[in-house]
């Protein structure tokens, strides 16, 4: 595992409207980078500390959970925890600072909820799916997101299914294929528009392209669209907010940015999109300290920094007078490559400015796994 560390300048102390200059773009430089003898899909830092896990399945088809913490510019190694399962995704949108529950979606379709004190029998547990579990994203805890802690889960058998931890055995929501149409495999999940008590939505993605917007108060389809290619992942710049920005990657290499503040009856959000890597596009993560900066995952092992930078006017009127949206621009702040295989899962640490934890598939340790982690500090 590489530890790394990054330079760069602070120009404007403004969560929105950072002005940078061309010699005073930020660095991305790894810190620290290590082995695992097991393959890495999912890595969370754990709220208010130095901590983080990692979850995925050893060779011998278990599942596995580790929970590091950095000590003294190194790692160590606090406990791991062998499932009979291998484990696909998890998060901790859906719990209490103080209890920092992990939640976690396996190969078999299960939903398990950990106490990572005391993991030998999972606080809550559910058959969610009829097949793996490839995506999951909480809210309502951590104090993120007003309303009940949730989690949304979205499976290979083409149903998104929303969960509340208190309510055992059934979902709250389920959202899947009406009778005789194709169900599509589920690759993304985000939760979004938790601004107060009533107002929520999801949003799924799936690997024909289909992007879905469920709105959870009125249990509709509220927006849908098709960017032509598997969505790899989605994610708001905010859950708890009026829905300000989503992101979408895909498997060409493209990400697409919408706007979320203005649709349109027929066009829907207005959207920019922007060839960002060779290769698939497997992560978007946003800055938790300014959601205008966001980072993508690449299949070729590379990471970009991005900026979003908003239009003079959001919104304007069509030949018909109706509101529209009026979408921004990207530019690039930095990028590096940490691998040769496909960058798997990010995170930004949620507590430190800047500091980002990733995993790969890097074939050229095999079976090792690097997980990386990067920082990105202004000073």
């Amino acid at each position: 595992m590489l530890f790394c560390q990054a330079l760069g300048v602070l120009v404007g102390g403004e969560e929105i409207g950072w002005t940078m200059s061309a010699f005073e773009k930020p660095q991305i430089i790894a810190h620290i980078q290590k082995g695992l003898n097991y393959t890495v899909f999912d890595c969370k830092w754990v709220p208010c500390s130095a901590k983080f896990v990692t979850m995925g399945n050893f060779a011998r088809g278990t599942g596995v959970i580790q929970l590091y913490e950095i000590q003294h510019g190194d790692l160590k190694l606090l406990r791991e925890i062998e499932k009979a399962k291998p484990i696909k995704c998890g998060t901790f949108g859906a719990t209490s600072l103080q209890q920092r529950y992990l939640a976690t979606g396996d190969f078999a379709g299960n939903l398990h909820i950990w106490n990572l004190e005391a993991p030998e029998i999972p606080v809550y547990s559910v058959k969610g799916h009829k097949e793996i579990i490839n995506t999951i994203d909480g809210v309502g805890g951590l104090g993120i997101g007003e309303g009940a802690p949730e989690i949304v889960t979205g499976s290979r058998d083409g149903t998104v299914k929303v969960w509340d931890p208190r309510q055992k055995d059934d979902p709250v929501a389920n959202m899947e294929p009406v009778q005789g149409e194709n169900k599509r495999d589920c690759w993304t999940v985000a939760f979004g528009n938790a601004y107060n008590q009533e107002e929520r939505v999801v949003c799924a993605g799936y690997d024909n392209g289909d992007i879905k917007l469920f709105d959870l108060r009125n249990m509709s389809l509220r927006w849908e669209t098709n960017i032509k290619n598997g969505v790899c992942s989605l994610e708001f710049d905010r859950k708890d907010i009026n829905m300000n920005k989503l992101v979408a990657t895909s498997l060409e290499g493209k990400f697409h940015v919408f706007d979320m503040r203005t649709q349109h009856p027929t066009k829907g959000f207005a959207s920019v999109s922007e060839k960002a890597h060779k290769s698939t596009v497997w992560q978007v993560r946003h800055l938790p300290q300014n959601r205008e900066l966001f980072l993508t995952a690449g299949g070729a092992g590379s990471l970009h920094l991005w900026k979003y930078e908003y239009p003079v006017q959001r919104s304007k009127k069509d030949s018909e007078g109706v509101e529209m949206g009026v979408a921004g621009s990207v530019s690039l702040l930095q990028n590096v490559t940490l691998s040769t295989q496909p960058i798997s899962s990010l995170d930004w640490s949620p507590d430190k400015r800047g500091l980002c934890i990733c995993s790969s598939f890097d074939q050229m340790n095999v079976p090792w796994d690097p997980l990386t982690l990067t920082e990105q500090s202004w000073i």
